[in-house]
C-alpha cells in the first residue's frame, strides 16, 4: 500500500467450495510503512538460491502467503525469519525425491472495498516493504513472488510497474484473477475473471525478461477457486525461461477440495504445472488440514503447494 495510508483488504472466507460466492471485504491493520537496508546480492552467476537456473524437475517449491500487518491474508504478516524457518522445516515434507526450495508470496498489490484516489481498488506496497521481505527470502535461500491483487487496474501495467524487482533472478510474480474486475464492479462483491490471452501476455513479458537480462527460469503463478474465473484458457502457451504454474485454490473439505482440483486440473494445457493452495483457517473449519502425504497423492503432483 501507499505509504501512510492503510487500505481495505479482500480476504477471502467462504464457505466449503466457494465456486459460487464471492468473498466479502474486511479491514487489516494499516500496513507499517518500515526503513530496511538495501538486500543482500542476488545468488551468484544469476543461479536460482539453492543452485541451477531450471525449476522443475528439480525443484519442489512450497510456499507461505501474506501481507504485512494482515494475518487474515497468510502467515506473512510479521516475524518474517521465524516464519522463513517454520517454511523451511515445512518444505522438507514435501521432497519426495526433489529439492525442497521455498517460496515467499508477497501480495504486492491488494484488492481494496474502497474506490481509492485513482477509483482503481487497489492499494500498492512501497519498495521498502518488498525490499525487506527480498532481504529474508536472500537470506535463507528462498524465492520471492510479487502478487497482484488489481482491483480494477490493468494486470499487465501493474506487473510492468514491478519491473525492477521482475529483473532480479530469485524474484517471480502471482497473479490472483478472482480480484480482477470489471469497469462499475467492486471486488468482494463479484468474481473477478481473466483469460488465456491475458495470462499468456504475462508469460510473454516475463519470457522477455528473462532472455534480456540472462536470468534463470521465472515462476509465474496465476490462482483459481473456480472454473468461471478463467476461459480459454488454452491460449496460454509455453514461454521460454517462464514456469507457468496454476495454483488451485478450492477451500472447505478435502473432499471438496479434491473436487475442485480434479474440476481445475483434468485438461492442463501443456505449458502449466499444477499448484495447490491449503488454508490454515477456512479449511479447518470443515475438518484437519490435508497432510503432505495426502497433497503429494493428488494426480497430477502439485509442484507447488500454499499455505495461506
Amino acid at each position: 500500500m501507499r505509504k501512510g495510508c492503510g487500505a481495505l483488504a479482500v480476504v477471502l472466507l467462504c464457505l466449503a467450495g466457494c465456486s459460487d460466492t464471492p468473498a466479502p471485504v474486511s479491514s487489516p491493520s494499516p500496513t507499517p510503512v518500515r526503513t530496511t537496508p538495501t538486500p543482500p546480492p542476488p545468488p551468484a552467476d544469476g543461479d536460482l538460491p539453492r543452485g541451477g537456473r531450471v525449476i522443475f524437475p528439480k525443484y519442489q517449491l512450497v510456499g507461505y502467503v501474506g501481507l504485512p500487518g494482515s494475518p487474515a491474508l497468510g502467515p506473512l504478516d510479521k516475524d518474517l525469519d521465524a516464519k522463513a524457518a517454520e517454511l523451511e522445516t515445512l518444505s522438507r515434507a514435501y521432497a519426495a525425491g526433489r529439492t525442497p526450495q521455498p517460496v515467499l508470496e508477497l501480495i504486492a498489490v491488494v484488492a481494496k472495498g474502497s474506490r481509492g484516489k485513482d477509483g482503481l481498488y487497489r492499494g500498492r506496497l512501497p519498495d521498502s516493504a518488498i525490499e525487506e521481505y527480498l532481504t529474508v527470502a536472500r537470506k535463507h535461500k528462498m524465492l520471492l513472488l510479487l502478487d497482484i491483487q488489481p482491483g480494477r487496474a490493468k494486470i499487465l501495467p501493474e506487473a510492468k510497474r514491478l519491473e525492477r524487482w521482475l529483473k532480479e533472478p530469485d524474484v517471480g510474480l502471482a497473479f490472483d484473477p478472482e480480484w480482477a474486475v470489471g469497469p462499475g464492479q467492486a471486488p468482494g462483491r463479484v468474481f473477478g475473471h481473466t483469460t488465456g490471452v491475458e495470462l499468456d501476455s504475462i508469460a510473454a513479458y516475463l519470457s522477455g525478461l528473462v532472455q534480456a537480462n540472462d536470468l534463470p527460469e521465472k515462476v509465474f503463478v496465476f490462482h483459481q477457486l473456480s472454473t468461471r474465473i478463467v476461459s480459454s484458457e488454452k491460449a496460454l502457451t509455453a514461454h521460454p525461461g517462464v514456469v507457468t504454474i496454476k495454483s488451485v485454490d478450492g477451500i472447505g473439505a478435502r473432499t471438496d477440495k479434491l473436487k475442485t482440483w480434479t474440476k481445475l486440473t483434468t485438461s492442463l494445457p501443456p505449458a502449466v504445472h499444477a499448484g495447490f493452495k491449503l488454508f490454515y483457517t477456512e479449511d479447518t473449519r470443515h475438518g484437519p488440514l490435508m497432510t503432505p502425504p495426502q497433497v503429494l497423492a493428488l494426480k497430477p503432483r502439485p509442484e507447488l503447494v500454499i499455505y495461506e
